[in-house]
Formats: C-alpha cells, sequence, structure tokens
C-alpha cells in the first residue's frame, strides 16, 4: 500500500528541518568567522574547536539512533524526540554564540568547545530522529521525492534568511557592539526554531513499521547498517560533500573580506542601487552572495530536482549536479580580487548545479534504510540516518578545521581585515576553491559505486509493497 501525504503534512514536517538550518547554517558559514573575530582565537585553534566538538559528538550519534530505533509511545518512535529537544536545542544555540567576555585565551577556547559540543550534541538528538520520520511517512517513490522536495524548498528559505541576513541584523541589532548583535540575532533564530519543531511534531505522522516479529538486536542493526553497500556508499559520500561545504561555507567570509577589492566590490554593488561607503562593502557583498547561492538553490530545489529524478533516477541526478558544482567550485580560484561579476556569476552556476541534489541526498538515506529491509527483512531507520549524521557532523568538523588551519599556516591574522598578507590571501583563494573541489570530486566518484538505480528502485519498492500487504493480510486473519 501506498502511502500519500499532504501538502500540510509536508510543509509541518519541513518546518523541523528549517529550524535546524536555522542553527546549522550559522555553523556552516560563521562559526570560523565568530571564534576568530568574536572570541579572538587564532585561525588553527578555533579549527581545532570545530574539529574536537563535532567529531566527540559525531560518536554519540550511533546511539541515538539506537535509542530512538527502540522508543515506542503513542506518537511513534520518531516524532516526540522533536518536541522532547526543543529547548534545550535552541538553549545550546544561544550559549555557543555567547561571548561569556572571558579574557584568557585557553579559557575562551574551553567554552567555545563546550558551547559547540552541546550545541552538536542536541542537534543530534533532535535531527536523527527527525531525518528517521523522513523515512517513515511514505513508503511512495514520488511521494518521499517530494517531501524532500518540499523540505529543501523551505530549508532554502532558511539558508536565505540566516546567510543574507546575518551580518545586517548582527550591524542593526549590536549597535555598534558586535558580540550583543551576534547574540541577540541568535535569540531571535532560536525562538523561531522551537516554534517551527512545535508545528513538525504537530503536523506528522509515521506509517512505516518495521516488519512484524523483528527482533530487537544491536547486534544485527550494527552488521546489516554496515553491511549495506548503498549505505556505505552515502556515509562516504555524505563525508566527502561536507567537508568540502564546510570548507568553502568558511572560507567564503574570509575571501569576501580579505581576497577581494574592496573598492571594485563597492562599485559593482553601486550598479545594482546599493548606495554603500567602502566599509559597508564586505557586510552588503557578502550578504548579496549568500541571498543569490540560496535563491537560485531554491529554484533548483524548486524545478530541478523532483523533475530531473523522477526522468532520470536519483543517482544520475545527484552525480552529475555534483560533478558541475565541483567544475565551479574549482573555478572560484581565477578571478583576480576586482573580477566581482565573475565571482557572483560563478555563484549562480555552482548554486544552480548544487541545488537539484540537495533533497535527493535524503531520499537516498530512506531508500538505503528500505534496502536494508529489502535484503535482510529488518528495519533500522534510526540507525541508519544516526551514521549518515555522523558523517555529517564530522565532515562538518574537518572541513571547518582544515580551513582554520590552512589559514593560520598561510599567516590569516584575526582583527585585521583587508589588510593580510599575500600568503595569507593564497590561503584563503586556495580553501575557497581547489581544496573543497578535490573533495567534491570523491564525492562524485563515490557515486559510481551507488547501486540504487532508477529501476532497481521501483522494483525494490514493489517487493516491499508486496510484503507488508501479505504481512497486514495476516495479521487481519
Amino acid at each position: 500500500m501506498k502511502h500519500s501525504i499532504t501538502m500540510g503534512e509536508k510543509v509541518g514536517y519541513s518546518l523541523g528541518d528549517v529550524a535546524a538550518n536555522l542553527a546549522f547554517q550559522m555553523m556552516m558559514i560563521y562559526q570560523l568567522k565568530f571564534y576568530t573575530d568574536i572570541f579572538g582565537l587564532d585561525g588553527a585553534i578555533a579549527g581545532t574547536v570545530l574539529l574536537i566538538a563535532p567529531l566527540a559528538s559525531a560518536f554519540i550519534d550511533p546511539f541515538i539512533g539506537l535509542i530512538t530505533d527502540r522508543t515506542n509511545t503513542r506518537w511513534g518512535k520518531y516524532r516526540p524526540w522533536l518536541i522532547w529537544t526543543a529547548l534545550p536545542f535552541c538553549v545550546f544555540y544561544v550559549l555557543a554564540f555567547w561571548n561569556p567576555g572571558i579574557e584568557d585565551k585557553g579559557l575562551v577556547a574551553v567554552y567555545a568547545t563546550v558551547s559547540y559540543l552541546l550545541l552538536l550534541t542536541m542537534y543530534g538528538f533532535n535531527n536523527t530522529p527527525y531525518a528517521s520520520l523522513g523515512g517513515v511517512i511514505t513508503n511512495d517513490i514520488q511521494e518521499r521525492t517530494s517531501l524532500n522536495k518540499v523540505r529543501f524548498i523551505c530549508t532554502s528559505i532558511a539558508q536565505f534568511v540566516v546567510q543574507g541576513f546575518t551580518l545586517p541584523l548582527v550591524d542593526r541589532l549590536g549597535n555598534g557592539n558586535a558580540a550583543h548583535g551576534w547574540v541577540r540575532t541568535i535569540i531571535l533564530f532560536a525562538v523561531l526554531a522551537f516554534v517551527f519543531l512545535i508545528i513538525s511534531f504537530l503536523s506528522t505522522k509515521e506509517r512505516i513499521q518495521p516488519p512484524p516479529h523483528q527482533s530487537m538486536s544491536i547486534k544485527e542493526d550494527v552488521r546489516e547498517t554496515f553491511t549495506n553497500t548503498p549505505w556505505r556508499v552515502l556515509f562516504v559520500l555524505v563525508l566527502c560533500v561536507f567537508i568540502a561545504i564546510a570548507m568553502f561555507g568558511s572560507s567564503a567570509n574570509f575571501y569576501f573580506q580579505s581576497y577581494l577589492d574592496q573598492n571594485t566590490l563597492q562599485q559593482f554593488l553601486g550598479n545594482f542601487g546599493f548606495n554603500i561607503s567602502k566599509n559597508e562593502a564586505y557586510t552588503v557583498g557578502f550578504s548579496l552572495f549568500n541571498t543569490l547561492n540560496a535563491v537560485v538553490q531554491f529554484m533548483g530545489v524548486l524545478f530541478l530536482s523532483e523533475l530531473l529524478a523522477n526522468r532520470f533516477g536519483k543517482k544520475t541526478t545527484f552525480t552529475v549536479g555534483l560533478a558541475l558544482c565541483t567544475i565551479f567550485t574549482a573555478l572560484f580560484y581565477l578571478p583576480s580580487p576586482r573580477d566581482v561579476g565573475m565571482v557572483y556569476a560563478l555563484c549562480l552556476l555552482k548554486s544552480l548545479s548544487y541545488g537539484p541534489t540537495i533533497p535527493l541526498m535524503w531520499a537516498m538515506i530512506a531508500d538505503a534504510a528500505d534496502h536494508m529491509e529489502y535484503i535482510n527483512h529488518r528495519r533500522a531507520t534510526g540507525f541508519c540516518f544516526s551514521g549518515i549524521i555522523f558523517a555529517l557532523k564530522s565532515g562538518m568538523g574537518i572541513g571547518g578545521a582544515i580551513a582554520g588551519l590552512i589559514l593560520s599556516i598561510f599567516g590569516y591574522m584575526s582583527g585585521i581585515g583587508n589588510t593580510q598578507s599575500e600568503t595569507a590571501v593564497w590561503g584563503i583563494r586556495l580553501v575557497t576553491s581547489l581544496v573543497p573541489a578535490l573533495l567534491f570530486t570523491m564525492g562524485v566518484v563515490v557515486m559510481y559505486f551507488y547501486p540504487i538505480t532508477k529501476s532497481y528502485n521501483e522494483k525494490m519498492q514493489a517487493e516491499l509493497a508486496h510484503r507488508r500487504k501479505m504481512s497486514a493480510s495476516r495479521n487481519d486473519k
């Protein structure tokens, strides 16, 4: 039996990821910059914080998956975690961007590590069951793609808000005090996230249950997940992709502030009606860059993702989109400091290439969970998704750490804006182009080994639907 779902439920489910992305986008784009410029940490130390906290929290995620798979309430296995974790998640989000005013930089690094670890741990307790919920709302291939399409249309809006409005909000709410501006902006986002998580809990329903009489065996869950070829491919893919995303996201800040010529950037923005001073060029220019990125990705999700996936399959669409994204990321090495127009053009092309792939990755993870049931007659949806969240967090931490380390090695100095040395600027260019492109390339290569093609998926879903129908018939008797 195929499960159709209403647009209201799709939007309600999607708001849970909007809540997560109000924090996630902030971590990906601004965390390194916040640590270097607000906390005053050296790039290498900031990168170490961005490595330690995600890796430490990532090792908790598999246990979260095992716990949520064994949760049984009248609301389901995964839904209740959205409401249980809403408040602590939002509190830790605020604490991670609050400057306690500590003078000793060693203690500042400790505070940054602990607060970031708490945020990421609660993110795992919130987002692992949330992602797992998407795998049990419907078993219909097209509905699952549609659900993830709506989900990432909504998260594109969150991305647009965070990337496009954070710096202007920090300036406006801080009234000249950057630290105050940051924490007030985060409080605003945290309140919105709390409301969205409650709505997501209230508007969704779990429909796919584990096969009847499935034994609850941790050993079997682990063994069958780790031997599941689609899951292993996706684990490596997510690790590579999020190392690249974190690296590019963290370094683009520095690319705009310390590499691009601020006079040229000011003049370029003036052509589009932005009457700003040279000192405002970085803030407005980077916000516009992020806004365009979010809008174009939104268009890719809205108009291309489902259309291309239904015609060519998720694997082909994802692989081609990621390959094009790789090329355009590498090309960010080429513009001179005055080639501002080229930078924005590459942003449009990169975003349009990557946009259609965004919902497909999560739909493929749900397919991998189905594949485990197809082969082994058992489901471990929570553990399956928790392993991917482990890869995501690890990638985010490794990418941020590599970015911070490269900046430190090449001599980046915090607090001096666009007066960096030539060597530091070269490091910024590398970590915004060629290095993340290398990681994207690895993701393209690993997709060759992903076995679930369009025809295979249709066959698998038909067999699973038949099994569930026969099981329901036996239970009725």
